[in-house]
């Protein structure tokens, strides 16, 4: 049996089958870890005797009836800016090398009382900024599909793990696109939901009014049973929101007759890769067929949405990184002389270039005498960019764009002009300044054999439109989720059960 090619829900209804057990499951994937980890670089923190540990108690309580859920026993993998009590949580940075959290992060409580097994923490751009996975301080991961290539980012190594079958889903963080862009490098499906679905305590800061959990999988079957787990109202999280109703898996019905989608003709213009607008196009077709009515419109403010992103995010990362200074946790300089010296110096070897970049920038726009040139105008922007999309969705249920411009970039070539790789996250950005929820799902691949992605933006709170939508569209092409070609089925650990 093909255990690692199973999908998370397929692999939950085979456990409670007692076809498979959750240790086998989860012995197949430490296995495919160890297999292709020396070259993917997925993870950071893999913790084998822990998942073995987990696996059996988990597995007692699934034979008594304690844990029932879609979910219960399927290994997953959680992305490193997410506290989970005693173990390792990097932020992808030097200065958090040692930091060992006393508290588990809300979503992943959530994950750990519906059964799953948590193989480890994913690598991740270092605090999250960045889009190639590259900024991290334990070197950069590989896309699956071709390791010349990045996986994108900064969720890059949440997305790479489930694309390389070294877990079955994953847990991402989205701030301006660092979920749905990676995912759509790597040929699997990711959600970015609603700000304040999903509880943001214990997860890291970068910009707090950006930052959401969500979802990576390999289709969107598994995307609705893990937003259905992690989603909760928690009174620790004041941004938290509370919803009458968290079945997303309910939406998962193949109807989308009468359903008004959206495709904004200010993302299909000049910057746009011609395979990936066409791939689009073509996805948008299916719909069509299957009885959506599918126009093309105009979206304003388009170009304001990168300008008004990085100067929120950047501000907003001065000051949740103000608190990494050497005194209390984390890493701290050897030598130095005086309490502020500790402070630069510790500041100065901890962080990586581009965190340094984005607080020096957040500290500026900040500063007295530029506040309100470029701050304040940065938050009416955004309020204008809310606007733009509420009048879009008075007219259409969904809006169809891409993810990113093109398909995974070569490794090395975004961080030498950071200015070009800010550019690349113009189609994610404005989705996080309005709070509303995307989801991307691959539609095909490019010439270099290149997964491309398509990206679905709802009205806020509207997840179960998209998730019908996106099954929709599965059901239709007869499914997604495609393993990498590069991998040899002989190394495919687990293969026989």
């Amino acid at each position: 049996m093909d255990i690692l090619g199973l999908s998370a829900v397929e692999l939950g209804k085979k456990i409670k089958a007692k076809e498979i057990s959750v240790t086998d499951a989860t012995k197949a994937v430490l296995a495919q870890t160890a297999s292709v980890e020396p070259h993917i670089n997925s993870y950071v923190t893999i913790d084998e005797k822990g998942a073995l540990a987990q696996a059996e108690e988990i597995q007692k309580k699934i034979d008594n009836g304690e844990l029932v859920g879609p979910l219960a026993g399927v290994p997953a993998a959680v992305k490193d800016n997410m506290c989970i009590k005693g173990q390792l949580t990097t932020c992808g940075s030097k200065i958090l090398s040692n930091f060992k959290p006393t508290y588990t992060a809300e979503a992943v409580l959530n994950l750990q009382k519906a059964g799953a097994v948590l193989i480890g923490k994913t690598n991740m751009d270092e605090f999250a900024m960045g889009s190639t996975t590259e900024t991290s301080y334990y070197g950069p991961t590989m896309n699956p599909h071709n390791m010349r290539h990045v996986p994108g980012g900064s969720s890059g190594g949440s997305c790479a793990a489930v694309a390389a079958q070294e877990c079955y889903y994953s847990l991402g963080s989205d701030t301006g696109g660092s979920i749905r862009q990676p995912s759509s490098f790597c040929g699997v499906v990711g959600m970015k939901p609603t700000y304040g679905t999903v509880s943001r305590y214990g997860l890291v800061a970068y910009g707090s009014s950006l930052d959401q959990i969500g979802p990576v999988t390999k289709n969107v079957t598994d995307c609705a049973a893990v937003l259905q787990t992690i989603a909760s109202y928690d009174s620790k999280d004041s941004t938290s929101v509370k919803r009458e109703d968290y079945d997303f898996m309910r939406a998962l019905t193949e109807d989308v007759r009468g359903l008004r989608i959206g495709i904004p003709k200010d993302y299909f213009t000049e910057g746009l890769d011609r395979e990936v607008a066409d791939a689009i196009y073509a996805a948008a077709k299916v719909l069509k067929e299957q009885g959506a009515v599918v126009e093309t419109f105009d979206l304003s403010l388009v170009q304001y949405a990168i300008p008004a992103y990085y100067v929120i995010a950047s501000a907003e990362a001065s000051s949740n990184l103000e608190r990494f200074d050497g005194v209390k946790y984390g890493y701290r300089t050897a030598e130095y002389e005086g309490l502020h010296n500790m402070y630069k110096k510790t500041r100065s070897e901890g962080f990586g270039a581009e965190v340094k970049r984005r607080i020096m920038l957040g500290s500026f726009v900040l500063s007295s005498g530029y506040y309100d040139a470029y701050y304040l105008k940065a938050l009416r922007t955004k309020a204008l960019i809310k606007a733009a999309f509420d009048k879009a969705f008075e007219s259409y249920d969904i809006i169809l764009a891409p993810a990113a411009p093109t398909t995974a970039p070569e490794l090395g070539k975004s961080l030498s002009d950071p200015m070009k790789m800010y550019l690349s996250d113009i189609y994610t950005v404005s989705v996080n300044l309005a709070g509303l929820p995307g989801i991307s799902i691959p539609v095909g691949r490019a010439k270099n054999g290149l997964p491309i992605g398509m990206q679905m933006i709802g009205n806020s709170f509207q997840e179960k439109t998209l998730l019908r939508a996106a099954y929709t569209y599965e059901c239709a092409t007869g499914g997604c989720y495609e393993q990498p070609a590069h991998i040899p089925a002989a190394d495919l650990a687990g293969k026989e059960a």
